[in-house]
């Protein structure tokens, strides 16, 4: 069985996302499919997450970004391909 691809790429998110849960919605999805990486909130009222890991995982919390918490109302997520480093170990908050 090869190897699965990590990736790491940076995903911001839209619409009513800040003061509703989304970001720590974020960090539980993540941790629960084994990512690392971080979440925070942006002055202009969007999430931005910077997200490693298998590239399954990592798709699938993309998804679950699109739909976020119950409160939330996401009108999108921009996902754009970053260098993967390995670096991160956990998923955190960053302010």
């Amino acid at each position: 069985m090869p190897a699965t691809q990590q990736v790491r790429v940076q995903a911001i998110a839209s619409g009513l996302v800040q003061g509703i849960g989304y970001r720590w919605f974020v960090i539980e999805r993540a941790r629960d499919l084994g990512l690392s990486g971080w979440v925070r909130n942006l002055p202009d009222g969007r999430v931005e997450a910077e997200i490693e890991g298998p590239i399954e995982a990592v798709d699938k919390l993309v998804e679950a970004m699109k739909k976020g918490p119950m409160m939330a109302h996401v009108t999108g997520v921009a996902v754009a391909p970053l260098t993967y480093e390995g670096k991160q170990k956990d998923f955190q908050v960053r302010h």
